[in-house]
């Protein structure tokens, strides 16, 4: 069940961060937000902001007229006399993986096409405004990326790798394990070559990928052979795939207490390095060098938090904020159905000084929405045939 729980922790908190940053922007430039909805419809739980207070409703299936409607089976009004209602709705929604801030006057994904041009709705807004919330949600999961990294950083210190050939950790699943090395144990030869420091054990192996290997261990004064063969890792190297040996092992690693100001550069770097694998990930789907079928989904994501949350809290966190900035990163292609492609939209606009009609609106954010359905069948197929090779 862990990997249950991380990932809605993973994704509950990052989609909450992104949709929060477009509520705080559309209210903050004076734009109604109809429904702020963690996770798809239908509506579990709801509270609506109404004048001298909260109407709360919890939804489930019940007959009415010898059908079964899902609609409210209990309702109760909070009283807070003198309170200004906003009229929103509040929701946590049965299907976790999701959410969605609903803006009057916007054709978002819900195609609702009710627009009135009043004042407090978004098409009313001049540009900067609009394009100022469409950014917000990629900027909160940036910063909600930076801050996860910071303080990882302040929390572990910097990292200096002890240069020797002793192993620290295992690999689950790996050579290494399944040949009975333990922590503790110093590796001096393979195939009788001595070895002396950790960068030469990682030299010679990442050379020899599924290839049988003898090892001398030293191990409490005590020197012994074991036979295994080597296991691979893909790895991205300078805009091509690069297949390097690997038989999971982890070297000891000295952390060295940091001041803030160090950690806020760790995580400003961090973040950035990770944008940078992201466009150099995207450089290789584009050129080739990777494939469609390398692309992960949900299933995916679920099987790292898991990994990640079995080996601790600071892996969690690490894994979150790497999927902060791919969540960033993705929605802010210029997709229709995504903030990018409201964004573009804009951009047209801007350029041709008329807005598009309405039709035209609708059949752009169709096709979007066609794209993207498309794409979640198509990493959730991945997902399935990893899983079932």
């Amino acid at each position: 069940m862990t990997f249950l729980w991380a990932t809605i922790f993973v994704l509950g908190v990052l989609i909450f961060v992104h949709e929060l940053g477009h509520f705080i922007a559309a209210r903050s430039v004076g734009v109604r937000v109809d429904r702020f909805s963690i996770g798809f419809p239908p509506r579990f739980i709801s509270i609506t902001s109404i004048p001298d207070g909260w109407n709360f409703r919890i939804y489930f299936y019940k007959n009415e007229g010898g059908k079964l409607v899902w609609s409210p089976v209990f309702e109760s009004q909070i009283q807070r006399p003198g309170r200004t209602g906003s009229g929103t709705e509040y929701v946590l929604a049965l299907i976790p993986l999701g959410g969605y801030v609903k803006m009057a006057g916007m054709i978002d994904e819900s195609l609702d096409t009710h627009i009135t041009y009043a004042p407090d709705e978004f098409m009313s807004k001049p540009t900067w405004a609009k394009i100022y919330v469409l950014c917000a949600g990629v900027i909160m999961n940036l910063v909600t990326a930076f801050i996860i990294f910071s303080g990882v950083a302040y929390v572990q210190g910097t990292a200096d790798i002890l240069d020797e050939p002793i192993v620290s950790e295992l690999r689950a699943d790996m050579p290494a394990l399944e040949a009975g090395i333990l922590p503790g144990d110093r590796i001096t030869a393979i195939d009788g070559s001595a070895i002396n420091t950790w960068k030469e054990l990682t030299n010679v192996i990442h050379k020899i990928p599924n290839t049988p290997i003898s090892l001398t261990i030293l191990r409490d004064e005590s020197k012994f052979e074991l036979s295994l063969t080597t296991s691979y890792m893909i790895l991205p190297n300078s805009g091509r795939i690069d297949t390097l040996g690997a038989i999971g092992i982890v070297p000891q690693i000295i952390y060295s207490d940091i001041l803030w100001s160090e950690a806020l550069n760790a995580g400003v770097l961090a973040t950035f390095n990770t944008v940078g694998m992201i466009v150099m990930s995207l450089h290789m789907l584009f050129t080739g060098v990777a494939s469609v079928a390398d692309l992960g989904g949900p299933i995916m994501i679920a099987q790292l938090a898991g990994q990640t949350a079995n080996e601790g809290w600071i892996p969690l966190l690490s894994f979150m904020a790497l999927i902060s900035v791919n969540l960033a990163f993705l929605n802010i292609f210029p997709i229709p159905g995504l903030d990018g492609g409201h964004i573009f939209i804009l951009l047209i606009e801007s350029v041709i000084r008329r807005p598009l009609t309405l039709r035209a609106r609708m059949v752009i954010q169709q096709i979007g929405m066609t794209f993207l359905l498309i794409l979640m069948v198509t990493v959730v197929f991945n997902d399935i045939t990893r899983l079932f090779n």
